[in-house]
C-alpha cells in the first residue's frame, strides 16, 4: 500500500497544482478585493475603492499571466487536434456551396420547402462526420520493419490494420502519414545590399548609392525522417479482423528513421469530409551506410587483401609463395617438383588463414577537414569492407570513438549510420598495438600519424 501511495505521489505533477492553488488562492483574493471595493463604494470612500480595485484587477491579472499559460502547455493540446482533424474535400466544398446558395433562397423567400431541404443538406454532413468517426474507432495500426536496413536497398515491411469492435466493420480506410507539421528552423543572416536615395526609377539616377547590409529571416523546413510515406488502402476491415499487407521501403540517405504515429483516415460515407485519426506508434530503424561495391572498392580491395595476407602470411590453405629451404622448416611443406626443377630445395609458404586477424579504425575527422561528399564516401567505403571482410574466414575488430573493441559488423555499421563529424581526440593517439593488420580511415594528415601504424596498416584518406 505504501509503494502504491509512493508511485502514485511521484507521478504528479507537483509544480503545476502549486500553480494551479496559487491560482485559486490569487482569484479567491481578487474576488474578495472586489466585494469590499463595492461595499467601500457603497460607503463613499473612494480611495479604499480605488485601492481594491486596483488589486483585484493586479490579483487577475497575475493569475492570467504567470499561472493560465504555465497550465496550458500541459494540456493535452495534441489529443484534441487529432479527434477534431477533418479535411473538406472537393465534393465536400461543391456539396457547402449548395447548401449556402439555397439557404439564401430560403431566408430571400421564406419558403418551408427549402429550409427543410437545408436542413436535411446539414444533417447529411453531420451524419457523416458520425459516421467517419464510428469508422475509425477501435481501430489500430501496426508496422513492422525489418531487422538490418542499409541504404539503397528495397525492402518490405508489413503494415496491418486491426478491427476491435465486435460487431460493425470499417470501409473505406487509408493509412497515411501522420499529419504533422515539419519542423521549421528560423535563422538570421545578414545581406549584402545598397542604401539608394531616392528610389531608382526608369529615367531616373538616384542621388546616393551606399553600400549596406540587411537582416532577413530565412525558414528552412527540415525533411522529416518518416519510414512510412506511402498511403495503403483498405476498402473493407471485418469486425474483429485484421488485415496485412506489404510495403516497399528505400531509405536514400544513412542515419535513424523514426516513425511516432499513423495516419488512419477515412471518408466514408458521402466523401464530404476526410476525417484523419493518428494512432500512436513507436517505431526506430537505423539505416546503415550502403554497401554496394563501388569502383574504388574494387581498386583497393586487391590492395588490402594482397598487403594483408603479406602480413599474416604462415600455416594456412592458399599458397603465398615458394621459397627456399631454411633449417627451421617443416620436410612436409618441401615442394619436390620445384626442387626438381631448380635443382635446390625448395618449401612452400602459405597465408596464415587462421590467425587472420583485421581491425578497421574510422579514425572520425573534426568538422572542415573533409568536405561533405567525401565523408560520406568514406563511410559507405568502410561499411563496405566491413560487410565484405565479415562474410570472409577473417577475425574481425573494429576501433572508433565511443566504440568498444569487442563490437560486431552490425555495431560497427550502427555506429557509421549515426556518426557526424565532431571535435576530440583523434582514435589513433591511442590505439593499442596489437597483431592485428589495421585498415584505418583517416582524415589526417600523413606526418601526425604515429610511425608504429605504418608498417601494419593499410590507410585510406577521406582528402584523398
Amino acid at each position: 500500500m505504501r509503494g502504491w501511495l509512493h508511485k502514485a505521489m511521484n507521478a504528479i505533477d507537483r509544480e503545476a497544482w502549486i500553480r494551479f492553488l496559487l491560482a485559486i488562492l490569487g482569484l479567491a483574493l481578487a474576488f474578495a478585493a472586489a466585494l469590499l471595493s463595492t461595499a467601500a463604494r457603497e460607503a463613499g470612500n473612494v480611495l479604499a475603492t480605488a485601492i481594491l480595485a486596483s488589486s483585484a484587477l493586479l490579483l487577475a491579472g497575475a493569475v492570467g499571466v504567470l499561472t493560465v499559460p504555465f497550465l496550458a502547455r500541459r494540456v493535452a493540446v495534441e489529443r484534441v487536434k487529432e479527434a477534431l482533424n477533418y479535411e473538406v474535400t472537393k465534393e465536400g466544398a461543391v456539396y457547402l456551396a449548395f447548401c449556402l446558395i439555397i439557404a439564401v433562397a430560403a431566408l430571400n423567400t421564406g419558403n418551408n420547402l427549402l429550409f427543410l431541404v437545408v436542413s436535411a443538406m446539414l444533417g447529411a454532413i453531420i451524419v457523416s462526420g458520425i459516421a467517419s468517426a464510428l469508422v475509425l474507432r477501435s481501430l489500430e495500426a501496426q508496422l513492422e520493419l525489418p531487422m538490418h536496413v542499409f541504404a539503397g536497398q528495397d525492402y518490405t515491411a508489413v503494415l496491418t490494420v486491426r478491427n476491435r469492435r465486435r460487431f460493425l466493420p470499417a470501409f473505406s480506410v487509408t493509412v497515411v502519414p501522420p499529419p504533422e507539421r515539419r519542423p521549421v528552423e528560423v535563422k538570421w543572416t545578414w545581406t549584402r545590399s545598397a542604401f539608394v536615395f531616392p528610389k531608382e526609377l526608369p529615367g531616373r539616377k538616384p542621388w546616393v548609392r551606399w553600400p549596406d547590409y540587411s537582416l532577413s529571416r530565412v525558414r528552412t523546413i527540415k525533411e522529416a525522417q518518416d519510414v512510412f510515406r506511402d498511403r495503403v488502402y483498405f476498402p473493407y476491415v471485418p469486425a474483429r479482423h485484421h488485415i496485412s499487407t506489404e510495403v516497399d521501403l528505400r531509405f536514400a540517405r544513412r542515419g535513424q528513421y523514426q516513425q511516432k504515429g499513423l495516419g488512419i483516415s477515412t471518408r466514408f460515407p458521402f466523401s464530404f469530409l476526410r476525417k484523419t485519426r493518428t494512432v500512436r506508434l513507436g517505431r526506430e530503424i537505423i539505416v546503415y551506410p550502403p554497401v554496394e561495391p563501388a569502383d574504388e572498392f574494387f581498386e583497393i580491395l586487391p590492395m588490402i587483401t594482397g598487403e594483408f595476407e603479406s602480413y599474416v602470411r604462415g600455416r594456412g590453405y592458399d599458397l603465398y609463395r615458394i621459397r627456399d629451404y631454411a633449417p627451421e622448416d617443416s620436410a612436409r611443406h618441401v615442394d619436390w617438383k620445384s626442387t626438381a626443377k631448380s635443382g635446390s630445395l625448395k618449401v612452400r609458404e602459405f597465408t596464415r588463414e587462421d590467425e587472420r586477424k583485421l581491425r578497421i579504425v574510422f579514425d572520425n575527422p573534426a568538422p572542415g577537414q573533409t568536405d561533405g561528399n567525401r565523408y560520406e564516401h568514406g563511410i559507405a567505403l568502410a561499411a563496405s569492407l566491413a560487410w565484405h571482410f565479415a562474410g570472409e574466414n577473417t577475425d574481425l575488430g573494429f576501433a572508433a570513438g565511443g566504440l568498444a573493441g569487442g563490437a560486431d559488423v552490425f555495431e560497427f555499421l550502427e555506429y557509421l549510420a549515426l556518426v557526424q563529424p565532431a571535435t576530440g581526440t583523434s582514435v589513433l593517439d591511442s590505439l593499442a598495438v596489437t597483431d592485428d593488420y589495421n585498415l584505418v580511415f583517416t582524415a589526417r594528415p600523413r606526418g601526425t600519424i604515429p610511425t608504429a601504424l605504418w608498417q601494419s596498416s593499410y590507410f585510406v584518406f577521406f582528402s584523398e
